[in-house]
């Protein structure tokens, strides 16, 4: 299964995508966390991207179809993967669908969670970071052992920059004006597949489950 999923920041598209992934053996390829390893790196993608992204917009088209395109190619013995936070915009997903064809690689669908803005920013604003290992935490629905600090490292936590309530609702902001369009477009090529996402992780775990099971019969 080749997937894509759709969803403003906080619908839960890389905590459900790394579910999935060990239930069915493909990969998650998540834009961010690529993203923020070139930075890290200090990789020409990175240096470009590292201000942008602090801002809560959007790097170019063009440098984040060629860091998912050769994402894509390097993968091995995997069963499929999920584009988590990538296409975001029409360009992105024309070029994609170019390039899966070039490669004859199959879209299996589209999934598109679905949350209210007040879910998303309380989501967002209570999100805790571990520097070292780069696992995510929640204040209230996932808090670590001890208040502040990861479980894995002892270390105290962090909020990321566009965890912030100002950059997170810029966030939003960008995401409706630049990926909602997006929704439609998959609509259309009838890959679409709604999914709610307001409710607890194991609710919506479910219906990703029966989603899931449907398309891989088909498949």
């Amino acid at each position: 299964m080749n997937l894509i999923f759709l969803g403003p920041p906080g619908a839960g598209k890389g905590t459900h995508a790394k579910m999935l992934c060990e239930k069915y053996g493909i990969l998650q390829l998540a834009a961010g966390d690529i993203l923020r390893r070139n930075i890290k790196e200090g990789t020409p993608l990175g240096i470009s991207a590292k201000d942008v992204i602090a801002r809560g917009e959007l790097v170019s088209d063009d440098l984040v179809n060629d860091m998912m395109f050769e994402e894509i190619l390097k993968l091995v013995n995997a069963k499929g993967f999920i584009l988590d936070g990538y296409p975001r915009t029409i360009n992105q997903a024309e070029a994609l669908g170019k390039f899966l064809s070039k490669e004859k690689i199959e879209l299996t669908a589209v999934v598109n969670f679905i949350a209210s803005e007040n879910v998303l920013v309380d989501r967002l604003a209570g999100r805790r970071l571990c520097a070292i290992s780069g696992k995510i935490y929640h204040v209230r629905n996932m808090p670590p052992q001890k208040e502040g600090f990861c479980d894995c490292h002892h270390q105290p936590l962090i909020v990321r920059k566009d965890d912030e309530p100002e950059t997170i609702r810029h966030r939003l902001k960008v995401y409706h004006e630049s990926t909602k369009p997006l929704i439609e477009f998959y609509r259309t090529k009838g890959l679409l597949h709604d999914i709610p996402a307001e409710g607890e992780a194991s609710l919506v775990q479910k219906d990703l489950d029966t989603l899931f099971e449907k398309i891989s019969s088909i498949k």
